[in-house]
């Protein structure tokens, strides 16, 4: 332990321990930024805000108290979302010094690391786009220091009504705080529901990348890869995904959390319940249909897509809908073709490499596959997770003609997994909860936080673990699928998308409770209290109408698949 004095009025000293690896002495009442930038040679990137005493603390706040202190730059997940936010910041403050003050941005969903935006009114093309984007280093090169001023949800709401940003209006009207916390850069202020960066000066990496049509996606670095931004690559199915369910909530007029919680206090939630999965229950008939008319080609139906997808409830519902069109379906698990686990192959670390697709005999899987469509009887293994062995315990399977395979799994739109298979005998779906719903036009909901408040419900509901273990086991799961989903979401042959426009005021009833489980002194409370405070923006909505054979009944429980 190492402790350092800083400051010469030894009667004010306060103690910052940095990590229980050194402990320095700075004058009471210094600010995070200067105590920041005494530890910054140990970040590769500007840091962006702090931990103090296991509390997220904006830099610009004074420490008056001996405290322990810790540090994010981008390359964080922490500190991303705070790079991100700021950077949405920075392009809607270009957007007005550009195009005009009242002239409105719409920041909508996250698409290959980046976000789609749309301008309202206004014909976009591509040297507007560039425009924009040399405003934005314009801001940056300025070095603006990003105010916080707290001002009463009233004020606030008067505010944006003089700027008719109704969007803001409609969303803080359902906010309990009696104080909101609004940000400047410049003369432009906005609402934010996280912490932005101390000044724009620290956000100097990002791209606008114009889309045909009448949008642009703006990207910047994220954790995978936060020395850069890279260059945006079009998911065209993805995108074309998003678009419609756009265009889908528009037509039922809802489209931020506002308009949701404006239907849950009407009391139409019932409604709109049955619309959301009416939805849903629509594209696994579209996909039924194509596959129907492919019977005599397809013989594999393979699904993959990350954590909390919907990809369990999914894969049965098909089943009902290809046999009610006559297809009989069968169900084979990947995890039963797991090596033993002698045989596992072991990660750097020494744990073993369960997540890989060399976990997994994929020669004996695709022997397996041969017979199958070849005619022939196979006796299928079963894994026995606690021996960690496979097992034959007389499982026989035989297909008949026009007999279709179902597999849902990690690796199931990797080509390596059915090499065996000509491509065109399978069937491929990417599945995600792909959410529309953002809280209003400036601030997007990550399509990641659904999937984790339903995970978080359905480990703690299915496996008795608590929000903290799923909160800690998060990261590890997001890497898994950046390397063993997304990069093979473009060779699918269709997207479902999962997501349920009224799940939020649902998970909430479930999550919230667990949230507040965590404690203050848990490496996961900040996260926790993040969600918490996500959630905030959402009435609750019962579960009484939520159908047994919805997808989100894989979650909270009470699913007729169970």
């Amino acid at each position: 332990m190492v402790f350092r004095i800083r400051g010469m009025n030894m009667a004010k000293i306060i103690k910052v321990n940095y990590h229980d690896l050194e402990t320095v002495g700075f004058n009471s009442g210094v600010s995070l930024k200067e105590i920041s930038e005494y530890f910054q040679d140990r970040y590769n990137y500007p840091i962006l805000v702090g931990m103090v005493d296991n509390a997220i603390t904006e830099l610009n706040e004074s420490i008056t108290r001996s405290c322990k202190v810790d540090f994010y730059d981008r390359s964080s997940g922490l500190g991303n979302g705070i790079y991100g936010r700021t950077t949405q910041f920075m392009l809607i403050v270009a957007v007005k010094k550009l195009l005009g003050a009242n002239i409105e941005v719409i920041i909508d969903y996250s698409i290959d690391k980046g976000y789609y935006c749309e301008i309202k009114g206004i014909d976009i093309d591509k040297p507007i786009v560039k425009k924009l984007e040399k405003q934005m280093k314009e801001i940056c090169k300025q070095n603006y220091i990003i105010n916080k001023v707290s001002v009463s949800r009233f004020d606030a709401i008067k505010f944006f009504k003089q700027k008719k940003q109704m969007d803001k209006v409609k969303v803080l009207k359902y906010i309990s705080n009696s104080y909101i916390n609004l940000y400047r850069i410049d003369d432009i202020y906005d609402y934010f529901y996280g912490e932005l960066a101390y000044s724009t000066g620290q956000i100097d990496d990002f791209k606008l990348t114009y889309i045909k049509g009448n949008g642009f996606v703006l990207s910047y670095p994220d954790t995978y890869n936060p020395e850069c931004t890279l260059d945006y690559v079009h998911h065209r199915m993805l995108f074309e995904a998003f678009q419609n369910y756009a265009e889908w909530c528009d037509k039922i007029k809802i489209r931020n959390a506002a308009d949701l919680n404006e239907v849950v206090s009407s009391g139409k939630y019932n409604e709109l319940i049955r619309l959301c999965e009416t939805y849903y229950n629509n594209q696994l008939s579209n996909i039924a249909e194509t596959i129907y008319q492919n019977r005599n080609t397809v013989k594999l139906v393979l699904i993959a897509g990350p954590s909390s997808a919907g990809k369990t409830t999914t894969s049965k519902k098909l089943e009902t809908y290809l046999e009610s069109k006559g297809i009989t379906t069968h169900q084979i698990s990947i995890d039963d073709y797991f090596f033993d686990r002698s045989k596992t192959p072991v990660l750097e670390n020494g744990e073993l490499d369960t997540e890989s697709l060399n976990a997994v005999d994929v020669t004996l899987f695709n022997k397996h596959l041969t017979k199958l469509f070849e005619g022939e009887k196979v006796e299928l293994p079963e894994y026995n997770f606690i021996q960690g062995k496979r097992e034959y315990r007389g499982k026989v399977l035989q297909l008949k003609e026009n007999d279709v395979i179902i597999i849902e799994g990690l690796h199931a739109l990797n080509e390596d997994l059915t090499i065996s298979i000509e491509r065109k005998q399978k069937f491929k779906i990417y599945i995600n909860a792909l959410t529309q719903l953002n809280i209003d036009n400036h601030n997007r909901i990550h399509t990641s936080d659904t999937r984790k408040l339903r995970r978080i419900v359905r480990d703690n509901k299915y496996r008795n673990y608590s929000a903290s273990d799923t909160l800690n086991m998060w990261k590890n799961i997001r890497e898994g699928e950046e390397k063993y989903i997304f990069p093979y979401q473009d060779d699918a042959d269709c997207i479902i998308n999962s997501a349920l426009i009224y799940e939020l005021g649902i998970l909430k009833t479930y999550a919230e409770p667990l949230l507040f489980s965590v404690a203050e002194t848990d490496p996961m409370y900040s996260e926790a209290l993040r969600l918490i405070n996500f959630l905030r923006n959402f009435l609750p909505i019962p579960s009484d109408y939520i159908p047994q054979d919805s997808v989100l009944r894989e979650f909270i429980g009470g699913s007729c698949f169970e």
